[in-house]
């Protein structure tokens, strides 16, 4: 069909989306994945096209939905925006997909965009859902801003400042991120504690510091705590200084969690808050929406040495063959980039 020039009118790539026919990867039974075909819903006026390029596998969300982890009362608030099927199985699961608008309104036409759908190899959805990748940003690495939203909340919510000492347990993505943002304020000093001595390269490249478990800082006037492990949560309270905040990222699912709340927790009057990026800090939440933290996220990761938190590449094909290894608690990589241009 040949364009026309009026703008916010649908030009179709394709006389209708119904009739084309998607590729998805679900998660079927603990450890098991699977690619389902499936057409897609018909192309309002108001929806996108999407062929996508590459997505994101978040290993901590991700891991407990591979595993069947997710607790039974999270059902509802673990839901991924555009999910299909329940929690524990089958259930089409993922929200950091990056892609190419072929259809839709004139004016998104072939933009780059973020969507927070799971793995599918095109998709539909409406076009204020989909956040432009600036020109700055290749498309691999925008799979990281649902992870830089995170950490961006997360600063908000802790109310970090130039010339704090903040100390970051847990040298995940998200703990990686946590650091870079902390270390962009103005005299800061910021040092990464993580059990890997291999983080230690990591960090220096990307602007903080590092120190094994035994080794980490004390006196800390912001602490954010990212393992997932009682260890690590133990190592963040030890590293607070006095009043200090220690903000919890970490997501468990099921099961209880010791805290070591006797000792110094106490005598030293520490805060220990959560924050969660379901929801916009206090902090900005009377000026800012999810869309213009969505596109501050974005733009933050015009920084090519983030490219070192991606460590693999999976062609779409072989996801249901890699995917439990790369959500095992055994593999040492940070995040794995779903491929789409060899794919079904």
């Amino acid at each position: 069909m040949a364009p026309n020039d009026k703008a916010g009118e649908l030009k179709p790539a394709f006389p209708s989306s119904a009739s084309i026919q998607a590729t998805a990867l679900w998660y079927v039974a603990p450890r098991e994945c699977a690619l389902n075909a499936e057409a897609l819903p018909p192309l309002g006026a108001d929806n996108c096209l999407v062929r996508t390029l590459w997505s994101g596998v978040s290993r901590g969300t991700e891991r407990l939905v591979c595993e069947g982890r997710v607790p039974e009362g999270e059902y509802g608030r673990m839901r991924a925006p555009f999910q299909t099927g329940d929690f524990p199985f089958p259930v089409k699961y993922g929200y950091c997909a990056v892609g190419v608008v072929e259809a839709g309104p004139a004016e998104r036409l072939g933009e780059t965009v973020f969507c927070l759908h799971p793995h599918q190899n095109r998709f539909v959805a409406p076009a204020d859902r989909l956040t432009p990748v600036p020109d700055a940003v290749p498309a691999r690495r925008a799979i990281l801003a649902a992870n830089m939203e995170t950490a961006l909340n997360a600063h908000w919510d802790a109310g970090s400042g130039p010339a704090d000492r903040i100390v970051v347990v847990g040298g995940g993505v998200l703990g990686l991120l946590v650091a870079w943002l902390a270390a962009r304020l103005p005299g800061a000093e910021v040092t990464l504690v993580d059990v890997s001595p291999s983080r230690a390269e990591l960090a220096q490249a990307l602007g903080f510091g590092f120190a094994l478990p035994a080794d980490a800082p004390t006196g800390a006037d912001l602490v954010f705590h990212a393992s997932a492990s009682p260890a690590g949560l133990a190592t963040a309270v030890a590293s607070a200084g006095y009043e200090a905040r220690i903000v919890e990222l970490s997501w468990y699912g099921e099961g209880t969690v010791p805290a070591p709340l006797g000792g110094a927790f106490h005598a030293g009057r520490l805060q220990l808050v959560s924050t969660q990026v379901g929801g916009i800090a206090p902090s900005r939440r009377p000026r800012w929406d999810y869309g213009r933290r969505a596109a501050a996220a974005m733009a933050l990761l015009a920084d090519d040495r983030l490219d070192a938190l991606i460590s693999e590449d999976i062609p779409f094909a072989e996801a249901p063959a890699r995917l439990p290894a790369v959500l095992d608690p055994s593999w040492h990589g940070l995040t794995a980039a779903i491929c789409y241009e060899a794919g079904p």
